[in-house]
């Protein structure tokens, strides 16, 4: 299988200070939970589509998940930014991901102490269909146990609660595109890429989606405050996702006025090999999580 190293692309980092309040609520909104198709690439296609001018830009962005499966695995970067009350918090991540068995391996880092002294070890998260796997989770979960999400019984569909968002459940996400406007070419870590604007709808993306993230993009239709998620992405000359920026406006169950969320996800480094060994039954947490 082809590797192509473009090197890692920088992660915007946020200046705003947050408060003991705003990590709190970060932490129950991304990453506090209680236990509870593939294709042909777009391959030529976008260039040749972009090359008459902009192509049917709204194709061209719902083919995006199946050339990521026909490029079969990457290294992926997260970055999960949530503005509340005037404060800023914001979550990364970094691993790998095979887009045919859709499986993937994340180390999320949550923000400093508020005082700065200390940190959070990083949570390790395994995404399989249907399913978040965390360890390191803390709140009264052993260390050396993971603990198991049903993604499709999330609100919000593991969009957001993980603290990253599924690299493939974001691109199949694109499956729903109702409006797309390509604004032209521009470069992500040295390698030429097409901008794309538009919006999805998560009912839309949910019935064209696989059936490992059906489950999950029908629940988050229901629980998000809309539907319709606002994105930016930028597709290299085989479609694939170099880098997608989405906004989501979530309704935390503490809160009456929505949350505005966005989603990064950085993809490089195609072909990577992908080793994600999910978790034997006896080393899965079945006790109550604590409440923070």
């Amino acid at each position: 299988m082809e590797r192509q190293r473009t090197g890692i692309p920088p992660v915007e980092r946020s200046r705003d200070r947050w408060t003991a309040g705003g990590a709190v609520v970060a932490a129950g909104l991304m990453v506090g939970v209680c236990v509870g198709t593939g294709g042909c690439s777009a391959g030529d296609g976008v260039a040749s589509a972009d090359a008459r001018g902009g192509g049917d830009a709204v194709a061209v962005v719902r083919r995006a998940a199946d050339s990521l499966v026909a490029a079969g695995s990457s290294q992926a970067r997260t970055s999960m930014e949530m503005a509340t009350g005037g404060t800023r918090v914001t979550i990364r991540g970094e691993g790998v991901y095979d887009f045919r068995r859709q499986l993937g391996r994340l180390k999320v880092q949550l923000p400093q102490d508020p005082a700065g002294a200390s940190e959070h070890r990083p949570i390790t998260e395994l995404l399989a269909p249907g399913a978040l796997f965390m360890k390191n989770r803390g709140a009264g979960v052993p260390a050396d146990k993971w603990v198991r999400v049903d993604t499709g019984t999330l609100s919000d569909g593991n969009l957001v609660t993980g603290g990253a968002t599924d690299p493939y459940a974001a691109a199949e996400l694109l499956r729903g595109t109702t409006r797309a406007t390509y604004l032209g070419k521009t470069e992500v870590a040295g390698a030429s890429v097409r901008h794309y604007r538009g919006v999805a709808d998560l009912a839309v993306a949910a019935r064209s989606a696989s059936a490992g993230n059906e489950a999950a993009l029908r629940s988050a239709a229901k629980g998000f405050a809309t539907a319709r998620v606002p994105f930016d992405v930028y597709l290299d000359d085989q479609g694939r996702v170099r880098k997608l920026g989405q906004r989501f406006s979530f309704v935390n169950g503490q809160r009456h006025n929505p949350v505005a969320v966005t989603s990064t996800t950085l993809l490089y480094d195609f072909g990577a090999p992908v080793d994600v060994r999910l978790p034997a039954s006896k080393d899965i947490y079945a006790g109550q999580i604590a409440e923070k």
